[in-house]
């Protein structure tokens, strides 16, 4: 139940609008009626029915993405208040007014909040994250994970591809070929999968060229910002070791290497 200070209480919103991709950009203010327990996406919401600005004047309807509402999908990451994060989890009532919505600036824009995350997708295709499995062959049960490393592991599986750490990291943009931390991260993942490891060279010889581990540079920007805690940075410190005992394997002949 909304508290007596809440009756009437107003919200001042203000969103960066875009119309096209690569299109000109334009603040617009809102003002949305208090209702207890909003998100942003309530908010997106209230203003989707009655696009009108602050000032009075008819608007074109917010765009943004959304999915699951229960922080699972990651499809509703935007900058809110200058931090970027998911929107079905920011409670208005922990966020400073006016509320300031923005895009991430590390992907292109759609429209709106919109933005078009093919980059991390793409990351994730060249480092191979997936356990290859074709389905023409009978691969048994397989051997079992370690229950330690199972715990850690599921830790890293938690990836929602929001795309936070990547707007967060000050080596991610459009001058930059860095592929940024979630992808790093799953490699370590799926190179620790027993399955998966069976292709633990390839991905190690995608991220020591460039874009790769290189390019990190340990700001923490990524650890601090990720919505669901994984230690990102821990992981890239695990594939540095690799990718070094990697380096001298490719040096000196496999043959004379003890893995």
């Amino acid at each position: 139940m909304a508290t007596e200070a809440n009756t009437g209480r107003i919200i001042d919103v203000e969103i960066l609008r875009q119309d096209t991709e690569n299109g000109p950009t334009r603040w617009e203010k809102f003002k949305v009626p208090y209702r207890h327990g909003m998100n942003v996406i309530s908010l997106l919401m209230e203003i989707q029915k009655n696009p009108v600005t602050a000032d009075g004047k008819s608007t074109t309807p917010i765009t943004w993405d959304m999915n699951c509402l229960e922080e699972v999908c990651g499809a509703c990451s935007m900058v809110i208040n200058g931090r970027p994060q998911q929107s079905c989890s920011a409670l208005i009532d922990r966020l400073e007014t006016p509320i300031r919505l923005e895009p991430m600036a590390t992907f292109p824009v759609i429209r709106d909040l919109q933005v078009d995350r093919s980059r991390m997708f793409n990351a994730l295709k060249k480092v191979k994250a997936w356990v290859p499995i074709d389905g023409t062959y009978d691969l048994s049960e397989g051997p079992r994970m370690p229950e330690r490393k199972r715990q850690w592991a599921y830790e890293l599986a938690k990836c929602m591809t929001c795309g936070v750490c990547m707007e967060a990291c000050p080596n991610v943009s459009e001058k930059s070929s860095f592929i940024g931390p979630a992808p790093l991260s799953q490699v370590r993942l799926f190179n620790t999968h027993p399955t998966g490891a069976m292709n633990k060279d390839e991905r190690l010889a995608e991220i020591m060229g460039d874009g790769g581990l290189a390019n990190c540079g340990n700001s923490q920007n990524c650890v601090a910002a990720c919505p669901k805690g994984i230690p990102l940075t821990t992981s890239i410190a695990s594939l540095n070791r690799a990718a070094s005992v990697q380096m001298f394997k490719n040096f000196f002949g496999s043959d004379h290497m003890v893995d």
